[in-house]
């Protein structure tokens, strides 16, 4: 894909948009130091303009400073998998291959199939904010797929069917198929309280910027309510094929201390995984959001 920039001066940064569906960088903003509300409020309006993905370049932050950016977008969620969390932090989850002490540090096989980040909570995120601390030399990219540009590209008969379509999304609809790995120990029946199934419209609107946009993934929607098992199959397996098209998708090949900021209300992303010899080690923040509608 070519990614030309094109430059947009905003306050002290600039956005440089990629071409394609998705995705921007920005330049000039050190996340290490304490941005300003002019600032936070451009870069929250390249989250949208750029249909939901943001790279920031070479951002030497610790975990305080990682955390305070992301509060700046609101409240933080905390990931179910408290083993995971980075000790001290538990507003981060660590997204590692590292083993230590023979035992993995953090979710290794996270994002294996495409998804939006907690999508099975009652309030699903907002966003989420990975950082690039240690990476292979071969493999780790992550793709993302514009759902706001998937839906407006839908056949009109699929959409006439959608209306008022809701879907069940679920966390072990997921974890299950992956269950028995060395990442993927089984769920506590705490674990499992905490995160019941939920239902969310197949087409939402987004908060912001009033964007119709898909909200259904192969990670974690397993049904739409109201058909039958046939037609909700026939639908979802559709509608992931359709969401994820080329012209829909942007692949990050990732560069040291890349810090990526995507829109979970309109994009959906898969990491492709990189060979298991090779150390892979993020530290990701979610942002919490609101009830789809």
């Amino acid at each position: 894909m070519n990614t030309s920039p094109k430059l947009t001066r905003v306050t002290s940064i600039e956005i440089d948009r990629f071409d394609g569906a998705v995705g921007a960088e920005i330049v000039g903003l050190d996340l290490s130091r304490p941005i300003d509300d002019e600032t936070v409020g451009a870069v929250r309006r390249a989250l949208l303009d750029s249909g939901g993905l943001l790279v920031f370049r070479a951002q030497f932050i610790t975990p305080e400073q990682h955390i305070a950016f992301s509060r700046r977008f609101g409240p933080l969620m905390i990931h179910v998998l408290h083993q995971y969390l980075l000790p001290g932090y538990p507003e981060i989850l660590r997204v590692s291959n590292v083993i230590e002490n023979g035992q993995p540090i953090g979710l290794g096989d996270a994002g294996k199939h495409w998804h939006s980040d907690l999508s099975y909570t009652p309030e699903p995120s907002l966003g989420s904010l990975l950082h690039a601390l240690e990476l292979p030399n071969e493999g780790g990219d992550t793709s993302f797929a514009n759902m706001a540009a998937a839906y407006d590209l839908l056949p009109p008969d699929i959409k006439e069917r959608l209306k008022g379509k809701r879907a069940v999304h679920s966390y072990s609809h997921s974890y299950d198929r992956l269950s028995g790995s060395k990442w993927r120990p089984p769920l506590t029946q705490e674990q499992k309280d905490a995160i019941p199934e939920v239902v969310h419209p197949v087409v939402r609107t987004h908060p912001e910027n009033g964007q119709k946009t898909l909200f259904v993934n192969e990670g974690f929607t397993s049904r739409i309510l109201d058909t039958s098992e046939a037609e909700s199959r026939e639908l979802l397996q559709f509608l992931f094929s359709h969401s994820t098209k080329p012209c829909f998708v942007y692949r990050h090949h990732w560069q040291s201390h890349d810090l990526v900021f995507w829109d979970n209300r309109c994009t959906i992303h898969l990491a492709h995984g990189c060979p298991p010899h090779l150390r892979r080690h993020m530290h990701r923040t979610t942002v919490k959001g609101d009830t789809p509608y």
